[in-house]
């Protein structure tokens, strides 16, 4: 029997942590979730974590504090920040705090599973012995939010997306105007037919 690999999400926003619970749950991993930095703390200090992936804006306390506030009392506990606010600056801070990586959202499924697998620290106070986690990969070391082909494929939609939105308003009168004369048609034909 494998021991789940508990992750705290630390998101005031319930999706995220839904998000990420839908994603890992059934890989081996158990997701708990945090409102805000308090409660992720008091969770902390209630029970382990194998990582903890935070947001930065947050009411209260930051991510960014929150890292630095784990890595004070637990340096060798795994934080990834993820946040919709990317800059270099808060990157640098995230750096300074000593997280593991730095997600920028919108996350993809593939972006949650391989930055979870990727910070499973291997030797760890209180992991089991025969845990075996695999070196992170370039895309994930620090300072490099995504992996390259996630980061591709979410630019090219981002960038299709108004044109694919354009395309569906162009489209809609005429598909509306095309299943009127259609069911006018119809409506002929078995006028006809009972004539």
């Amino acid at each position: 029997m494998t021991t789940l690999k508990k992750i705290l999400v630390v998101d005031d926003d319930p999706v995220v942590g839904k998000s990420f619970d839908r994603v890992l749950s059934g890989k081996g991993y158990a997701v708990i979730t945090a409102r805000d930095g308090q409660e992720a703390l008091d969770k902390l200090a209630r029970e382990d974590y194998d990582a903890v992936f935070t947001d930065i804006k947050m009411p209260g306390m930051s991510g960014i504090e929150v890292a630095a506030r784990v890595k004070t009392t637990r340096p060798w506990l795994p934080v990834v920040i993820v946040t919709g606010y990317g800059s270099d600056a808060n990157e640098a801070a995230a750096r300074k705090a000593g997280v593991a990586a730095f997600l920028r959202k919108p996350l993809s499924p593939e972006m949650i599973e391989d930055s979870a697998h990727a910070v499973m620290p291997e030797n760890r106070p209180g992991a089991a012995a025969t845990a075996v986690a695999s070196p992170m990969p370039a895309a994930l070391a620090p300072g490099v939010p995504w992996r390259v082909g996630t980061f591709a494929r979410n630019v090219g939609l981002f960038f299709a997306a108004p044109f694919i939105g354009l395309a569906y308003v162009i489209a809609l009168p005429f598909i509306g105007l095309g299943m009127l004369a259609w069911r006018g048609y119809q409506a002929l034909a078995k006028r006809e037919q009972a004539k």
